[in-house]
């Protein structure tokens, strides 16, 4: 695995470094302090499977950066690791491109689980993002649906349980035992049902659904572990 850590804080990439390594023993850890550094290098070195992206960096930074790096390397899945979590950013994120977005405060035990989604084809976000604000005064006429009046089936409502969890259209056809083209009508139905267009925002609305199974890390439950 060789991954390329994008943050202009030695001791961040140090330490993230360190996080991918025990991961991944042979795991090869490049660095670069800046956006523009880091495309050189992965345009001139051997192909990267794997990118963490800080979004405050000097020069060439935010969500412009990360659209640089899906456009110059659109195979490439790329990591925000950032210190801001303001479901905005997230959001924002996801929708130029990521593959996760890990917080920097993140356990190392979380960050481990979510490259180890990431690598398995899922997408990784913090659960504090899929967890809905909850006003003591809001109104229940404002609740989202339940899952049983919004009309999915048994097995639309589990394949959208997996979904909140990252898992990738794959995962969900091996742990269910069906096809991939049952799997793919499931998913059409489920966003249909929830109004969304992404299985991002179906993610969101499963967390107000409480739709998500909190009790599996992420990565473990579904996902097979690094080769």
């Amino acid at each position: 695995m060789r991954t390329l850590v994008v943050d202009d804080h030695p001791l961040v990439q140090e330490a993230v470094g360190n996080v991918l390594r025990r991961l991944e023993p042979d795991a090869q850890v490049v660095a670069a302090g800046d956006c523009e550094h880091g495309l050189e290098i992965a345009g001139d070195g051997p192909e990267l499977d794997l990118v963490l992206l800080d979004l405050n960096l000097p020069g060439t930074s935010g969500i412009h950066a990360l659209k640089l790096w899906r456009n110059r390397f659109p195979d490439v899945p790329v990591i925000i690791l950032s210190a801001t979590m303001d479901p905005q950013t997230v959001l924002a994120a996801m929708g130029a491109g990521a593959a996760g977005f890990i917080p920097k405060s993140s356990s190392n035990e979380v960050m481990q689980g979510a490259v180890r989604l990431v690598l398995a084809g899922g997408k990784y976000l913090p659960p504090e993002v899929l967890v809905p604000a909850r006003s003591a005064g809001a109104d229940r006429a404002r609740r989202p649906p339940s899952l049983e009046t919004l009309g999915l089936t048994a097995r639309q409502a589990e394949v959208l349980r997996m979904i909140a969890t990252g898992a990738s259209n794959k995962v969900i056809c091996r742990e269910l035992g069906l096809a991939e083209r049952t799997v793919k009508a499931h998913v059409t139905a489920v966003l249909r049902a929830l109004g969304v267009s992404s299985r991002t925002q179906a993610a969101i609305e499963a967390a107000k659904l409480d739709a998500v199974d909190r009790s599996a890390p992420p990565g473990r439950r579904n996902d097979p572990p690094l080769k």
